[in-house]
């Protein structure tokens, strides 16, 4: 549908109703996504119902809660039973209340069990985020059983595409079978013949997304089994809610990145002084931190006045410092959250920056005195008669500056992390701010020490 059909039906939400109601589910997101809650709501109301349950199921539905509790109750009730279990039990966490009591309230016992449990899980781990609707056979049916059963549920199962196998006596998990292998099976063989060999992966509700998220990527699952302590299936996590989840963990990680709060809701729809909330709080704190620049600076303000030349080239040394230690600190949250390196790696990783930053400072401080050579010889800038001095003064503080930034940078996110804080909070400004203090007083030592009984 174009988007100025889109604009000539919005007047009447019935009319835009019956216009999405061919449309994909996503499509139709998008289109209420453009739209107020109680638009949103409208629309949705004058949608089939099961094309209704399939757009509340889209976690990319922005506003979700406010256009549930706009709906009537007795059609929310409808709606909420033919969702996902995990997809309601997200609904639930974003609704206020009375608002939550009542509508779990309206729930058939089944639904509302299922949410309860779901909803004990800190938001965090894969508990939050997998799925009861699941197909799960005993292991003494036989492949016809299994598919006659997959052909009556699948309707109401997040994924077919992964059947598990539960022991018949005590139902632990036992197997886990590819719908490919079943269909390619012998109709009268045990369903445990066209099951692979190897023990099925799985993992605890209590464990971390990330955790499951590798073992997704790692193994190429479809679905991955969420097991209690004795081994019965509770649930499963799909692929496609794990790409939900790590895309809106890594958008909070970038906001992080940047020096401010993560959003929860998308930028559009972020009030104002939300907004300043979020912003507020870390540009004080990195503006306080960034005061002690000014403070190293007084305390060599006896030999800026003896060098002023030295003050051209804070700006690059400062900036130097802090991006070598951006570069440090955005490699290792990344490698932290892949589980690429461990908090043990931390002196394996400090002895791989080390060379590395003394490479890339020598690097840069050769380009600078290549700099002011041809500035001084140029005729663009007199550096003064001790400008070999000074350009010795620039090469050798971006050395140690750069090397400082990166190991300072490399070790920050380990830190964090040791002390349990996410280390996402180790962003690029709080490390530029850290390395901009310290580059000042290397930079400002390096020159007491070249241009004792010259300049200084």
């Amino acid at each position: 549908m174009t988007e100025a059909a889109l604009l000539d039906a919005r007047v009447d939400p019935a009319v835009l109703a019956a216009r999405l109601s061919d449309e994909r589910a996503p499509d139709i997101v998008e289109a209420l996504n453009e739209e107020a809650p109680e638009v949103a709501a409208a629309i949705l109301l004058g949608l089939p119902q099961e094309r209704a349950v399939e757009v509340l199921d889209q976690p990319e539905l922005e506003c979700a809660a406010d256009i549930i509790e706009m709906l009537p109750r007795d059609r929310v009730a409808a709606y909420l039973s033919g969702m996902s279990a995990d997809r309601v039990t997200d609904i639930f966490r974003e609704i206020e209340e009375p608002g939550r009591s009542d509508l779990r309230a309206r729930l058939d016992a089944e639904t509302r069990g299922v949410v309860d449990r779901l909803s004990a899980y800190g938001e965090e781990t894969v508990g939050s985020l997998m799925t009861t609707e699941f197909v799960a056979v005993p292991g003494n049916w036989t492949v016809a059983q299994t598919l006659d059963h997959v052909r009556r549920v699948e309707k109401t199962r997040e994924t077919i595409y992964a059947i598990f196998v539960l022991d018949p006596r005590t139902r632990a998990l036992t197997k886990s079978v590819p719908l490919r292998r079943l269909i390619t099976g012998d109709p009268d063989d045990n369903v445990l013949t066209v099951a692979p060999g190897r023990r099925p992966l799985a993992v605890s509700p209590t464990a971390s997304r990330e955790e499951a998220a590798r073992l997704i990527s790692k193994y190429d699952l479809l679905a991955l089994p969420v097991v209690d302590a004795v081994g019965h299936l509770i649930g499963i996590v799909t692929v496609d809610d794990m790409i939900d989840a790590m895309v809106e963990k890594q958008t909070q990680d970038v906001q992080r990145f940047g020096g401010m709060e993560a959003l929860p809701e998308p930028y559009m729809d972020i009030g104002f002084f939300t907004m300043i909330r979020k912003r507020a709080g870390w540009l004080c704190a990195l503006f306080l931190s960034e005061m002690l620049t000014a403070s190293a600076m007084q305390g060599f303000e006896g030999e800026l006045e003896k060098a002023i030349v030295l003050t051209l080239f804070i700006p690059l040394i400062m900036s130097s410092g802090g991006n070598s230690g951006s570069q440090a600190t955005s490699l290792l949250i990344r490698a932290l959250a892949l589980h690429q390196v461990r908090l043990r790696d931390w002196w394996r990783v400090a002895l791989r920056e080390l060379p590395t930053g003394l490479l890339l400072g020598t690097i840069l401080g050769a380009i600078g005195v290549v700099r002011i050579v041809i500035w001084q010889k140029a005729g663009f800038y007199d550096y003064g008669p001790h400008w070999p001095l000074v350009a010795a003064t620039v090469g050798a503080a971006l050395v140690g500056i750069v090397t400082f930034g990166s190991l300072a940078g490399s070790m920050l996110p380990f830190v964090l992390q040791r002390i349990g804080f996410d280390p996402a909070t180790a962003s690029a400004p709080f490390v530029a701010t850290l390395v901009d203090v310290t580059g000042l007083v290397i930079y400002f030592t390096v020159a007491l020490v070249i241009l004792k009984g010259t300049l200084l």
